[in-house]
Parts: C-alpha cells; structure tokens; sequence
C-alpha cells in the first residue's frame, strides 16, 4: 500500500504575473497577480487542467466567445507589480492590497489585506486536509478555517433563507424547484459559487470566486468534525480548484470588482423596467389570443400603466404539452396581428423558449438527425423527464444547434413581432453520468458543466436578438443561470409559493444576487404557485415588488384564478397609484441600470453595505436600500398598520411621504396603511422622477427631480443619466447627464440644476422638496420661475443651466 504525503511545493517559474508552483508528487499550482486586489490560486493535482476553458471570467467584457475564453488569458487585467520573498518554508506575495502566504509544504494559504497601511489577516486554509492533491478522490475540496464567532458571509446568489449564510450549507446545482419553501429550499435555480466573508471584529471583508460550473457543495459551517476545528468548505463533483480572492475597503468595493471580473452588467432598454404582465393561465386557455387582448383592455379600463408581458409556454402548445417554437394556431389564429395589436397599445412581447424538445415534437427527428441534443452513452438523444414527458435538451456546446437556435428564435418569434426572449426551464437536469455534449469539438460529459448549458442558450437567445434589431439593446430574461449571467439577462427568484413567508425571504433572496454581481432581478409578485394571494398580501407584494428592476405580477394559482392587478375591488386603485408610483421613479432606476452597467453598483442593497460601520445594520431584517438614496421598509407580516424600522447611522433621513426629518441611528415607527409603502430617502440626496402624468398607453416624459437637502450646513451634488432608453446610440455621445447642486444653511438653500449632452425639449425643470422644507431660496438666485406648494410638495420651477459645477 502506497503511503500518501504531503506533497513538498517548490518555485519552479516566475513569468510576469504568472508564478508556477511544482509539488513532490508532480503536482502543480499556479497563482496569477492578476490586480493590486484580485489574486487567483489554481491547483492541479495532475499537472494539467481537467477544463481549459471559463465561461465566468471576462474582466469589464459584455461578453465572452461562445467557445469560452482560455484559463490561462490574461486579457483584461492589469498585471500590477508585486513583490516575493521566500524564507523559512514559506513563500509570500505582496500587492499594494493583498498578503498571500504560501507554506510550501502542503500549499497551506493565508491572507491578508491592507487597509489604510495596516495589515490585517483575513483567511487561512484549515491546518488539516485543506486541498485534494488526488488521494481521496476525483473530487475538488478547499477547506478554509473559520472563525465561528466574529465572520458572517453573504452572497451565493439566490438562497433560500437569512441573508447572513454562515451555519447553513448549500448545493451547487439548479434544479427546478416551483412552489419551494422560501426560507430553507436547497437548491434553486442559480449556480454562484461567490460569497463575501465580513468579520465584525476587524471590519474587514474579501471576496472568493470558485469558477466552476461543476455541481458540488458550500458548506458555511453546517459541517462540524472535531478532527479539524472551525471550517468552511467548497467541494465540486468534476472540474479544477481554480479559486479569485478579491480585497476591498469595503464590502461594496468586492461586489464591485467580482461583478466586473465576470462581466459587464447588460444595459438592458428603460421599458424592461416597466410593469411586465404575465399568467399562465391566459395563454392555457383555448381561447388565448382573446384572453391575452382581455388584458389590454383590462389596462386601459383601469389605467394600469404596463410595458411588455411575459407570454407564458401555453403558446406553444399541443394538448396539454409544450413544444418550443410551435404556434398552436386553435389558441392563437394570427401570432403577427396578435403582436401587432399589443405594440400598438406600447406593449412589447417577452415569449417563453424552453431548450428541451419532447419526444413528440414537430423538429424532434430533424434535430436528432441533425445531431442537435445532448446524447447518451450510445450516441443517441439522452432522453429525460420534462414536465410531463420525456424529451432531450439541445446540446448549446454545439455551434450547429446554436445555429438551429438562432434561426428558430428568429422565424418563430422575432419576424412575427415578438420582442424578446423569456429563457425558461433552462436547469438542465440531466442525470446520466454517461451523457456527453459536443464541447465546440472537444466532448465532455454533460454532469460535468450543465450550467454552461444554460449560459449558452441565454448567449444564443441574444445574438438572435442583436442580428435581428441590431439598433436595438437586446432585452431577454432567464430563470436559471450561473456566474456571468449579468451580461445577458435580467432574472427573478423562480416559481416561488404564495405565501408571507415567501414575501420575506423573497427580500433576502434579491439581495443575496446583487451581492453576487445580479442586480437587474425581480420576483413574481403575488406569487406564482399555490393559493390565489389575497388582498393585503397582494398589496404588500406590490408595495415591495415596484421597487425592484424587474416588476412583474406572475401567477400559475392552484384554483385557475389569476393574479391581476385589478382582481380585488378594494385595491385596485391602490395598485394603480403604485404603479404610477414605479413609472414616476423609473428616471430613478434606470439612472440605477445605467451605474450598475458602467460602475458595476449594485441596484439593491442590504443596509450593512452602505453602512458598514453602523452593528445594528447587520442584524437579519426585511429592509432594503434602493440605490443610494431610499429606504424601503416591507410589511411582510399580516395585519400590520405600523412598521418599526432602524434608520442607520452616517445619515439623516426624511419620511418619504410626509417630508417629516429624523436623526439615523435610532428605531422609528412608520405608518403602514393604504397604499403607501414605508419608505425614507437619504438626507442629502436626489432622485431623478419624471413629473408628467402617466396614463396607460399614453406614457409621457417630463424630467424633474426630488430633494432632500442636509436639514444644517451642508451641500451635495448628485448626477443621472437618460437617453433614448433603447439604441446604442448613448455610445456615440447621444445621451443627457443631468447635475444637481444643493447648498444648504439654517435659513436658505441654493439649488441648480444643469443638463450636459442631448438637451431636453424644455429648458425648465421641476425640483420638488419635502412640504416642510421652508427655507428661502437666495432673493437673487437666477433662474427661478416659480416656487409653490403643489400636491402635498414644496415645487420649485428653475431654468436649466449648463452645468458648470
């Protein structure tokens, strides 16, 4: 029996960013500096990599080749200079932001960051066992020590349960989990292997990146053997350790730099953040197409301001079954005039394409001729269970499928006047161990990355889109998908159950994707299985859901009712006006697109993020920031009139309907009655509106601005950005860049306003300020057309300038 030990590393080549370990065994590790706060650690217990190829990484990059790019590319990163020293067994590297230190015997990683010159540790391989060299299996662990009482981590994309993940552990795959419990079903439909370690103690955070698409295992704590101490672990079934440690000052700065490593964010079109109406029910009725134009004149009758829809799968269907890219023409006996008539009322069409072809399909024999599917052991089309029957995936490793694909997205849909996709169903749960995909000409089995599947078809989806209406910024959506995904779509939480506890954890389900680089996400309000909602938790599910990127009402409810937004009497003037609300804050949030696209800022956030230093931000709650400005409280309790919310510290804060001011750093009570959501905004912000009045399909623009100045001395400027909402145009100039400048005192305030770029077609603007705000504006200030009280608003009417502040 063969002894096995640990392997002793040794130096064995330095060539720019790029150092080359050599073990005893005739392993092999690698560690690129990549920049001065992103250090990658690559180890091969064979000496050679296992996948060749990412389809994660593509620094600052909208997008990456279909083939992948190559692990060892350095292209788009900066290279920085570093320093190495070797001595006692130990190898250390040094970049302005990171501290790695090698122990040579055994390749044990610590690390450390610099904040403001000092040096303090961050994380440590476990003593015992951390790494596989090959000796318990073909698996691939990383053990790293915890500290079981001061760290905390966030992240992982979209979870099930609190906010703060240590003590749980998580699956690595995607599964299709409708109707899942919200507070502790594992897993769901996004593969992130990304979390943020923060310890309270020290105040500091870092960032690690597994890139696999590997299925596999987090373990946050759950585990505990006694053997090894306090530890945390990564385990994948197939695939290469090839881990990112990522340094920030803060914990924003890491969501920042782990979203750039994977990609730039998609500017999605400004209609994308509009109310998406959408049911299952409609387009399962046999009469669809009447159904689907009910909904119109449903929005007309009640002003309902909407956008797009989402045109769920029973489109496509024969009997009761799904078959992508069919038009059952009983349902629908004009799929062109259909379309038409919605783009006429300034609705645009998302259709739901599903990348598995029943056994029955139309296409199925031409697409197993065409070797399109995803085979089995015997070369044939690995058939799996799909909703009611059995089907093969297409193989998207295959450029000919993607081909196949494209061209069906286009006939199908697109030259009919459908405007985008709804990738949906797209898990790709295949089982068989034995099943092998193309791999662009070098095959692998399909267990072993089937989230690249999905980021495939989301790649292909879009490049049908982009050929089709080249002028035009593609808007898709996916259910499923893995890291990187931000450069194609926007996403929501799945097929969630109708329920309080799903509107809660929801809330936390949304913030854990923007701390893993997916902000442009949403939920399906109201719930998408089980019980119709009823009227208060409707309401509430609105009141939270217009204040995500994606905001659409969804429903697939046991009893066939649908989930509308004029369903009960009672409220439906209530959900109109919120509805307005979100059209009137939309200049807001695509202001918020635009940075999270260029700047890579997350668009929702958890308090702590912003407010790092404030203790009481960490404890587990149902708040949310919008941006930087707004304060979002959730009623996710039934029977609530009031709401308790904690204001953090490092801001003042005004009630966002009644203008009254507080002091952050304390617990105040809030209204939750009617149809105003508890809601602050920041003092010494502002925030982009558009003032026109909104009626259903007869949207205006009209810009203006809310303010909420510093109550004592003090002055703020804030910036936004607008264009056409929809071409590509903004990348030639053809864009407005607002600046606002706000100086305030005990007695006066001093505010400007002044547009850079493409001017508006007015040259006045409108400033709205809290009703109690009465400070005197400067008897000489320029510019000033009127100042009134105006709807429960002090509006303030000012010339535009060009901005030279």
């Amino acid at each position: 029996m063969s002894v096995k030990r640990i392997p002793e590393f040794h130096l064995a080549a330095q060539k720019g960013p790029l150092l080359t370990l050599k073990g005893s065994g005739g392993q092999v590790a690698h560690i690129f500096v990549l920049e001065q706060d992103i250090i990658r650690v690559m180890v091969l217990p064979d000496a050679k990599l296992r996948f060749p190829r990412t389809w994660a990484i593509a620094p600052g990059a909208p997008q990456l080749p279909l083939e992948g790019r190559d692990r060892f590319s350095l292209a788009g990163f900066a290279q920085p200079p570093y320093s190495t020293e070797e001595s006692g067994g130990a190898l250390l590297i040094q970049t302005a932001k990171i501290r790695l230190t090698v122990q040579l015997k055994g390749l044990s990683c610590s690390w450390a960051t610099c904040e403001d010159g000092t040096w303090q540790s961050a994380a440590q391989d476990r003593a015992t066992q951390h790494v596989n060299f090959g000796y318990w299996d073909d698996k691939v662990y990383h053990y790293l020590k915890r500290d079981a009482k001061d760290e905390m981590y966030f992240g992982l994309g979209e979870r099930s349960g609190d906010t703060n993940r240590h003590g749980r552990s998580y699956s690595l795959k995607t599964i299709d989990a409708m109707g899942y419990n919200a507070s502790s079903t594992d897993a769901l439909y996004k593969h992130i292997p990304f979390y943020l370690t923060w310890n309270r103690r020290q105040k500091n955070a870092f960032g690690l990146f597994y890139d696999t698409l590997s299925e596999g295992k987090l373990d946050m704590g759950c585990e505990l053997d006694n053997y090894h101490g306090h530890y945390r672990y990564f385990v994948a079934d197939h695939g290469d350790l090839d881990y990112y440690f990522i340094a920030g000052d803060d914990m924003e700065q890491v969501v920042r730099r782990y979203t750039w490593l994977t990609g730039k964010p998609a500017f999605t079109p400004k209609w994308g953040l509009g109310y998406s109406g959408s049911t299952m029910t409609y387009t399962d009725a046999p009469n669809a197409q009447e159904k689907m134009n009910e909904f119109l004149a449903s929005c007309e009758q009640h002003d309902m301001l909407c956008e797009s829809f989402h045109l769920s799968s029973g489109y496509t269907s024969i009997g009761d079954k799904r078959y992508v890219f069919n038009w059952n023409r009983e349902k629908f006996p004009d799929p062109k005039a259909f379309a038409q008539h919605y783009l006429q009322h300034g609705v645009r069409l998302c259709a739901n394409i599903k990348p598995c072809l029943l056994q029955d399909h139309p296409c199925f024999a031409e697409a197993r001729d065409l070797n399109l599917f995803i085979n089995d052991q015997d070369g044939e089309p690995e058939m799996v269970q799909f909703w009611d029957e059995i089907g093969a995936y297409l193989d998207f490793t295959n450029p000919d499928t993607i081909n196949w694909w494209k061209q069906a997205v286009t006939s199908s849909l697109l030259e009919y006047g459908i405007t985008s996709t709804w990738n949906d169903n797209n898990e790709f749960q295949v089982l068989n161990p034995q099943a092998s995909v193309h791999g662009f000409g070098q095959p692998f089995k399909a267990v072993e990355a089937k989230g690249l599947q999905t980021m495939l078809m989301m790649a292909a989806s879009q490049e049908a889109q982009t050929a089709f209406a080249p002028h035009q910024r593609p808007y898709l959506v996916s259910r499923s998908g893995a890291a990187g995904m931000q450069r194609y779509v926007q996403t929501w939480s799945g097929d969630n159950y109708t329920s309080w506890q799903t509107l809660k954890y929801n809330i936390k389900m949304g913030i854990g994707l923007a701390l893993s680089g997916i902000s442009n996400t949403g939920h399906d309000v109201g719930g998408f299985s089980g019980p119709a909602p009823g009227p208060e938790l409707l309401l509430r599910w609105v009141q939270f859901g217009i204040f995500m990127p994606r905001f659409s009402i969804h429903s697939w409810n046991d009893d066939k009712t649908v989930n509308e937004a004029w369903m009960y009497p009672d409220i439906t003037g209530a959900i109109r006006n919120l509805l307005k609300l979100r059209a009137r804050l939309t200049p807001y949030f695509y202001d918020l697109l635009w940075r999270y696209h260029q700047h890579y800022e997350p668009m929702v956030k958890p308090t702590f993020l912003a407010f790092p230093g404030d203790p009481r931000c960490f404890d587990e709650n149902d708040d949310m920031l919008v941006g930087p400005s707004l304060l979002l409280a959730a009623v996710v309790e039934p029977g609530q009139h009031s709401r308790s919310v904690y204001l953090p510290a490092g801001a003042d804060w005004y009630e966002f309907w009644s203008g009254a001011h507080h002091r952050g750093g304390q617990e105040i009570v809030l209204p939750a009655v009617g149809e105003q959501p508890p809601l602050l905004a920041r003092a010494g912000s502002a925030i982009a509106v558009n003032v026109a009045e909104q009626h259903f399909n007869r949207a205006t623009h009209q810009q203006g601005f809310m303010v909420f100045p510093h109550q004592a001395d003090g002055s703020f400027t804030a910036e936004f950005f607008d264009d056409d909402g929809c071409s590509h145009a903004y990348q030639n100039g053809q864009h407005s860049l607002w600046k606002i400048r706000v100086q305030s005192c005990a007695s006066t305030l001093e505010i400007a306003v002044g547009c850079a770029g493409v001017q508006p077609a007015s040259d006045i603007v409108t400033v709205l300020l809290p009703r109690h705000e009465n400070r005197r504006l400067p008897a000489d200030a320029a510019g000033i057309v009127s100042d009134a009280i105006v709807d429960g608003y002090r509006e303030i009417k000012l010339r535009i300038t060009k901005p030279a502040f």
